[in-house]
């Protein structure tokens, strides 16, 4: 174990690091923004909004995130012409953009579905009692639908966090220079394929636990009621 090698690329790792939380937390942000009228459109009446909905998470749900990455970043030269005269191409010739455009995209799909799904396992004898009472769709949503809702969809959403925290990992392949990719670049100098790449294993395992203890200390918030009425 050459430890003077730790010693002298661990800042520039942490720098990598940095950028690994910077994606997560726009990737996450962003896609939930995504997320939330995408589910609204997916359990719509309307045929139009649901099969627009659904064809866009059928796509970034059954295609790789690699390759999600690949067409928004080298993919979109070919329409840099159009995407000049909409005032867009500035953005998509940054690879910053497109690894947050990709990963948001993603991490939407299956989000939506997550939220979709929880949304039909709520009580259903709840929501008929708020219309029985007059409730508007926006009051009976925003208090008795989306509270448990994101209850019964916490364990599979935060999994999905941390799932695309790790998928960040992708990024270095479009010459970000995330964790991994600082990683790759210290490896290609030094040789130390052993040491460098076991300090990014444990650090993407602490990052990982360190996740998994915040998120089930919130779905314990989120379920404090329900263990309270079952004492």
């Amino acid at each position: 174990m050459d430890w003077q090698v730790l010693i002298d690329y661990f800042p520039l790792m942490i720098s990598g690091l940095w950028l690994t939380f910077k994606l997560t937390f726009l990737a996450v942000v962003i896609g939930l923004l995504i997320a939330l009228p995408l589910t609204m459109m997916k359990l719509s009446r309307v045929t139009m909004l649901r099969l627009l909905s659904e064809s866009i998470v059928f796509f970034f749900r059954g295609t790789p995130l690699l390759v999600q990455l690949f067409l928004i970043y080298y993919g979109s030269g070919q329409f840099r012409q159009t995407l000049d005269a909409i005032g867009l191409w500035s953005y998509f010739r940054e690879a910053f953009f497109c690894a947050v455009l990709a990963l948001s995209l993603n991490t939407a799909a299956y989000v939506t579905e997550i939220f979709a799904g929880a949304i039909k396992h709520v009580d259903k004898k709840q929501v008929e009692a708020g219309i029985a009472l007059g409730l508007s769709k926006w009051i009976l949503y925003r208090i008795i639908v989306l509270p448990q809702a994101l209850r019964i969809a916490w364990n599979s959403y935060a999994n999905e966090i941390i799932f695309i925290m790790q998928a960040t990992s992708l990024v270095s392949i479009i010459t970000l220079l995330d964790l991994t990719g600082v990683a790759g670049r210290v490896v290609s100098k030094t040789f130390a394929v052993y040491e460098i790449y076991s300090v990014v294993a444990l650090l993407y395992i602490a990052i990982t636990y360190g996740l998994v203890f915040v998120f089930k200390r919130v779905e314990n918030y989120l379920q404090r009621h329900e263990k309270q009425s079952a004492l």
